[in-house]
């Protein structure tokens, strides 16, 4: 019962959470945006269920450097997609996927041991 962990080894929030998975002996696979890319097929299964307004993280760096109008033209899943392909750093993070098939974005204490439990 694998946990996979997608993020960017540098994040703040990523670096919580697999300390926080660490230190409650999960077993964790990790998967590095910049060294490894944005998996496609698991980008494409991230939309449907958490939706693409989720996981464009419009609170960081990446985003808010962005031209206007190209943040502007990220109105739906298909926009949202060709930006996150294109510039990985836009993915809110971590993204997880739980045993259960459950995908979630982003770390607290609470949501990590609901999924653990």
């Amino acid at each position: 019962m694998t946990i996979t962990l997608y993020g960017i080894a540098n994040c703040d929030t990523v670096k919580k959470a697999r300390t926080w998975l660490a230190e409650h002996h999960a077993d964790v696979s990790w998967h590095d945006f910049k060294k490894q890319g944005v998996p496609e097929p698991q980008l494409d299964r991230w939309l449907k269920a958490v939706g693409w307004e989720k996981l464009v993280n419009r609170q960081g760096t990446t985003w808010r450097k962005m031209p206007d109008d190209d943040k502007a033209a990220v109105v739906d899943a298909a926009s949202a997609r060709a930006l996150m392909l294109s510039h990985q750093s836009v993915i809110k993070r971590p993204v997880v996927e739980w045993p259960n098939g459950l995908v979630t974005v982003g770390f607290s204490e609470a949501l990590f041991s609901q999924h653990l439990g």
